[in-house]
């Protein structure tokens, strides 16, 4: 083997040998342009541990993957394939002499579940861990499962730029930390702060525009998302000098693209590269002497509550921020220009939270199961994955036939096999027994590639350009198609349409139009689509995709579907009969004779409205689905529900707890006993949800709630003045003239609680909050008094309040 160049990471690299050779794992923290992500591996070959078997080095992303493969491959003098390969979805380079290969961390947790012995693996490199995505703690989990269980051989490497190394290090029984230097030239970082007003596009193109007019070098501009490179490409397109390529970079572009963005400029051009968060770890992107960081991110967000996964456009953290910049001192010296202000990079977040406490988990679930695992966070995961996405997850497992009882079906295999997400997996299996497998397997491509068959909303149309598109991605994506497709069913008369296929996948997303482009969901949420397209004339339609928040999302990706369509491919689903439901308009119940698929209408005929136990019952389903905030709360209700939670949070159990998670999942034990029979929310007696919250304090607390948590406190006036429980410890806002002659802090629960004080002035304005009452009478009131004594000549003002008389009065007349 050639011998490899020198960097920073070449130093740790003795320390790294022993580490290895004492033990089975290791973490290695090393900033950019270190060299650990290309060194490590090829030195790596050289360890006797190796025994002539692969070395897997994971990496976050495709472009990330294959530019490592190339790099790694240049160095030994070859091309990629031989003795360094890679492996992702859409694109493979292995051959039989393969000794390093680079896979996607989705394609090496299909590897693990497919091989749990991985007999042909030595060491797992996991690059870049602290991007801290879904497949990558999994894929660790798994590879701690095999080496406890079945490979204690088997070597574990995590290395990352950024990382708390010490938590990853007792995560691998604790693991070694090794810690490389960077190469790193200086980097002026400066700001430019945009209007909020104005466009994140706008401030972008301006700054690079004044950018090239006054630097030399190539540029990198990270931006959120595709939407905004697109847009600021337009904006720059013929206002920037003719020696300047813009070159956009980001997921969904060809491999070649993405390859271009990162290759040196042409002799005699500077390149100003509009990038996502693709370009923030990893790679190099040659020339470029200057970052302009717009400081957003868009990251996935999953709601249990509605089966969505929303992109939230966000602050990008701090980790993040720091690994663009020093984008800028890779090659030499470089400037970092953030489109905000100074001082808000110390409020930025550490980190970006991991994908899996944010992720839709069913994947993860069914993965578990085929892996012999029933409860995913009985594997070693840094973070555990949160409860509820998880059960949302089995519901729909459950619903979908991969799971029974906990445990993986004949079609859970069959889903798991195809590589898909659950949902799409579904759809392909089920339309294969219609002849329709081809068509499926290629509309699930189109959905899981972002950028195939255009950005029409209508997926038909989408899935006619992608059979026609003659791009290399798109062929081979047809490719891909025609593996998951495998054996249909007798050929059809007619292929379906993308809206008859996504009933296999999407059964609650059918929706059903309001008019104006406004729908109704059958998981009872509301969506839009632009009152200008085509779909917004549609009686129906499936939707694939949407974004915004739930009440009224944005439809992203749909097709239209026909009534027959939906009763001919769901009629098990379909309920007729008395159906009792929640109208939000006039926050009551209703009952139908109704024909219904989920929270839509086929057909139905108004009813009398439900009394008695059907009525409560139906308040219950109405505030589980709803929230607590169709119930009509008093201020005394409401007042009671602030002191209670605020006993939970000081006392903790047995005191309840008030959230609204606890209050949802118990209605039934603390709201349902005292309602009444009434089927408008708003005629609820008040008293109800009094005794309902009370009924949740055991009975020998009960006497206790006032003497802890008063409502009230009497000043030395004699007045009684309300406590506030709303911030997050009791608040009295209190006139500070009723305080005069008071020596000691106001104090609850037996003297042990302080009471935070607001003062106020004669006119109920804020003057000073304070905990220490005493020492604001030795301090501050001086300063107090004489602004008081000017605003206030009419009003007693003394020297020593903690010996003076309370008052809530003025002066009397004539002195």
């Amino acid at each position: 083997m050639r011998d490899l160049p020198t960097l920073p990471v070449t130093e740790i690299l003795p320390a790294l040998d022993a580490a290895l050779a004492r033990g089975n794992a290791g973490v290695l923290v090393a900033p950019p342009g270190a060299g650990k992500t290309t060194l490590v591996p090829l030195h790596l070959l050289n360890a006797p541990w190796r025994q002539g078997r692969t070395i897997i080095l994971l990496e976050p992303r495709r472009l990330a993957a294959r530019a490592a493969a190339s790099r790694m491959a240049s160095l030994l003098g070859e091309d990629a394939g031989a003795t360094v390969g890679y492996r992702m979805r859409l694109d493979n380079k292995v051959s039989a002499k393969t000794r390093v290969l680079v896979v996607t961390e989705g394609v090496f947790a299909r590897m693990i579940l497919d091989d749990p012995d991985l007999k042909d693996v030595a060491a797992v490199l996991f690059d870049e861990f602290h991007e801290r995505s879904l497949d990558a703690d999994f894929g660790l989990a798994l590879a701690l499962d095999v080496q406890a269980g079945l490979r204690p051989d088997l070597k574990l490497l995590v290395m990352s730029a950024t990382l708390d190394g010490a938590r990853v290090a007792s995560l691998l029984g604790d693991a070694p930390v090794l810690e490389s230097k960077g190469r790193s030239f200086p980097i002026d970082i400066r700001y430019r702060a945009r209007n909020p007003d104005e466009k994140i596009e706008d401030a972008m193109a301006k700054a690079i525009r004044d950018t090239l007019g006054s630097e030399t070098g190539s540029i990198l501009a990270f931006l959120p998302g595709q939407r905004e490179i697109e847009r600021t490409a337009d904006m720059l397109e013929g206002r920037v000098p003719p020696d300047t390529l813009i070159v956009p970079l980001y997921g969904a572009l060809e491999g070649r693209d993405q390859d271009q963005a990162i290759r040196p400029a042409p002799a005699g051009k500077r390149k100003v590269v509009l990038a996502t968060s693709i370009a923030e770890t990893s790679i190099t992107i040659d020339g470029v002497r200057v970052v302009i960081d717009s400081g957003l991110a868009r990251l996935p967000k999953f709601e249990p509550a509605t089966g969505l996964t929303r992109l939230e456009t966000v602050r990008a953290a701090r980790a993040a921020v720091d690994q663009r910049a020093g984008r800028a001192g890779r090659t030499g010296p470089g400037i970092a220009l953030r489109l905000w202000r100074a001082e808000q990079t110390a409020a930025l977040e550490a980190f970006a939270p991991p994908e899996i406490l944010e992720a839709d988990l069913a994947g993860l679930v069914l993965d578990c199961a085929a892996w012999g695992v029933a409860d995913p966070a009985s594997l070693s995961f840094l973070d555990p994955p949160p409860a509820p996405p998880i059960k949302e997850a089995r519901a729909l497992l459950e619903n979908l036939g991969a799971l029974q009882g906990g445990r993986i079906t004949p079609m859970g295999n069959a889903m798991r096999e195809l590589a898909l997400p659950v949902r799409l997996a579904h759809m392909v299996l089920t339309a294969r027994e219609r002849g329709q497998g081809l068509r499926a397997a290629e509309l699930a491509v189109l959905l899981t590639e972002r950028g195939l068959g255009g950005n029409d909303i209508d997926l038909d149309v989408r899935l006619t350009r992608f059979q026609r598109e003659r791009g290399d991605r798109a062929v081979r994506a047809r490719g891909l198609a025609k593996r998951l497709a495998g054996n249909s069913g007798p050929a059809p008369a007619g292929p379906d349409s993308a809206g008859r296929l996504l009933l296999g996948a999407y059964p609650d997303r059918i929706a059903k139009a309001r008019g104006n482009g406004q729908f109704t969901l059958a998981n009872g949420r509301g969506g839009e689509v632009d009152p200008a397209t085509s779909l917004a004339k549609a009686p129906w339609l499936v939707a694939a995709d949407l974004a915004g928040r739930a009440g009224r999302a944005r439809i992203l990706a749909a097709a239209e579907v026909t009534e027959a369509e939906i009763r001919e491919a769901l009629g098990t689903s379909i309920v007729s009969g008395r159906q009792v439901t929640y109208d939000p308009a006039r926050n009551a119940l209703q009952a139908r004779d109704a024909t219904r698929i989920g929270a839509i209408a086929l057909s139905e005929k108004t009813l009398p409205a439900p009394s008695g136990e059907e009525a409560d019952r139906g308040v219950i389903a109405a505030v589980c689905a709803h929230g607590l905030d169709i119930l009509p709360w008093s201020k005394d209700a409401t007042i009671l529900r602030r002191r209670l939670a605020w006993l939970h949070q000081g006392l903790g159990l047995p005191w309840p707890a008030m959230d609204d998670e606890a209050l949802i999942a118990t209605a039934g034990d603390w709201l349902l006993p005292f309602l009444k029979g009434t089927a408008q929310l708003g005629q609820i007696p008040t008293h109800v949800l009094i005794e309902g919250l009370r009924s949740r304090v055991p009975h020998d607390l009960q006497r206790k709630i006032d003497a802890l948590a008063p409502t009230h406190y009497e000043v030395p006036t004699g007045s009684n003045i309300p406590i506030r429980y709303d911030a997050g410890e009791p608040v009295l806002a209190v006139r500070v003239q009723e305080l005069f002659g008071l020596a000691t802090h106001p104090a609850i629960a037996g003297g042990t609680i302080p009471l935070l004080l607001e003062l106020l002035s004669p006119a109920h304005r804020p003057i000073q909050i304070t905990r220490d009452l005493p020492g604001f009478w030795k301090g501050s009131w001086a300063d107090v008094r004489s602004d008081m004594r000017g605003r206030y000549p009419k009003h007693v003002w003394p020297e020593d309040p903690a010996n003076a008389s309370p008052t809530s009065r003025a002066k009397p007349r004539g002195t």
